[in-house]
């Protein structure tokens, strides 16, 4: 099963870049998941502040490090067939859809218990728009191009759309992500005048240090992906044809 995927040779700053996406996606993940264990107060399940947690945490993991690395992987020159190559972007993209889904919910049912109007603010506009794509994306491509039996003809009209959209995907996912922090910083460093006991996002306490600088991160890491994604000269020659033929027959 496992077959000779790519031999083509790539510079050095192609792994430079690379390596820099996965310390990046790192970083991003641990940053949110300390900012909201840290300084928010932990997580839970049941309706409270602490279940809004995960949101951040399951949102930044999905739609910006899971997903970043899935759509990057037709890049890295692996050994791997080509039926496992795809596997592996479905694999990570489902897990990817699975955890925004869970920090979608988290977020509702938050809402819900404290009788908070639901999808009012942009960044909750372009949240549910990027996963709602995201799942109707994943869905059309388990379709056309893991089914074996789906015409050679359908999936060389959905290949283009399907790497258009998924970019633009990623894309949202960072929109989402970025106003995302900067929305709850805002709601949640509110001035001591207003009844709260932490210190103002003006003043730029710790915490608005801390989520300023994962914002960053994630853009930079957004960057670096998008960089890898644009370099023609990067692109793999075995996927640029892969929809004349069965994908069934590269994994025997």
């Amino acid at each position: 099963m496992i077959g000779t995927y790519n031999k083509m040779c790539l510079p050095v700053s192609f792994y430079v870049l690379y390596m820099l996406s996965v310390c990046l996606g790192f970083l991003c993940v641990m940053f949110v998941f300390l900012w909201s264990g840290t300084w928010r107060g932990g997580f839970a399940w049941n309706g409270s502040f602490l279940e809004f947690n995960w949101h951040p945490v399951l949102m930044v993991t999905s739609l910006v490090v899971l997903y970043g690395n899935a759509i990057v992987l037709y890049r890295v020159p692996l050994t791997w067939s080509r039926w496992w190559c795809k596997l592996t972007h479905a694999g990570l993209l489902f897990v990817a859809m699975v955890f925004a889904i869970l920090g979608v919910c988290a977020a509702f049912d938050f809402h819900h218990t404290y009788n908070i109007p639901h999808l009012y603010s942009l960044h909750s506009w372009t949240g549910i728009s990027t996963v709602a794509l995201f799942t109707l994306q994943w869905f059309v491509a388990l379709g056309a191009f893991l089914f074996p039996w789906t015409p050679l003809a359908f999936k060389a009209l959905v290949k283009p759309i399907h790497i258009s959209m998924g970019m633009a995907i990623f894309i949202l996912g960072l929109i989402s992500s970025l106003s995302g922090i900067n929305e709850k910083l805002l709601l949640t460093l509110r001035n001591r005048s207003n009844g709260s006991n932490t210190e103002p996002y003006t003043a730029l306490p710790a915490e608005a240090l801390f989520a300023n600088s994962l914002g960053i991160l994630v853009a930079i890491f957004g960057l670096v992906v998008l960089k890898i994604l644009f370099n023609q000269k990067w692109k793999n020659p075995e996927f640029e044809h892969e929809s004349n033929r069965p994908l069934m027959a590269d994994a025997r």
